[in-house]
């Protein structure tokens, strides 16, 4: 029988351990590599190719939003669920948006993250015991309409991207270089994300952030 191939992305040394043996002692999962920060994980991910990649959303250097936005776009086969403390409705709705297919608490049973790492590994969602059940229900209704396009959603995916990493306090170079596009690549993108948002300056910026959902001060503190 072949295993799912697993990658485990958390900053937290004990709660990789923890799952490493959990899921390692699952006679259909096998744990093939472990990130302490988000920069890692795409690392391993673009090498290894895993089937499941479980992660954390507040992780130093790039987040698990960016992280999930851009191993989506470079390895479109992995599949990724969500391990957080966080059980507000904006970051599962985030999550889902920038590609998750899971969203499990860190407070759940240990059932739910195997539960969700097999649901996703066949390509279907799977959302934590401890989320309202209604939450992937209202997710994709709410992206089958088409509403006339404001604010956040007026920007495209990578500004969205790039709207992130300088909400994290990244600078141009850094996030030319998790991009792989040029400083002034990032530049024309930040400049679009200001005028199509009326935002002249990252306090203002961060302040839209946290206001929509996109970022939280716990959060981002990890």
């Amino acid at each position: 029988m072949r295993k799912i191939r697993i990658l485990i992305a958390d900053d937290h040394a004990i709660i990789r351990e923890g799952l490493r043996q959990l899921l390692n002692a699952q006679p259909d999962m096998e744990v093939i590599g472990e990130a302490e920060d988000g920069c890692q994980a795409m690392e391993f991910a673009k090498t290894h190719h895993p089937d499941v990649i479980v992660l954390d959303i507040g992780m130093p250097g790039l987040s698990g939003l960016d992280v999930i936005s851009l191993i989506r776009e470079t390895l479109p086969s992995a599949r990724m669920v969500v391990l957080s403390m966080h059980a507000k409705e904006s970051y599962v709705h985030q999550a889902l948006a920038s590609g998750a297919i899971g969203y499990v608490l860190k407070a759940s049973p240990s059932s739910d993250i195997i539960e969700a790492i097999r649901a996703a590994y066949r390509g279907e969602y799977f959302l934590s015991s401890k989320i309202r059940a209604d939450v992937i229900g209202s997710y994709v209704r709410s992206r089958e309409k088409t509403p006339a396009p404001k604010g956040y959603e007026l920007l495209t995916e990578r500004e969205q991207q790039v709207f992130r990493l300088v909400v994290e306090g990244n600078s141009t170079a850094r996030i030319a270089d998790i991009l792989c596009v040029s400083a002034k690549t990032v530049e024309k993108h930040r400049t679009s994300v200001m005028n199509k948002l009326g935002i002249h300056d990252r306090l203002e910026l961060l302040k839209y952030a946290i206001k929509i959902g996109v970022a939280d001060p716990d959060l981002w503190e990890g």
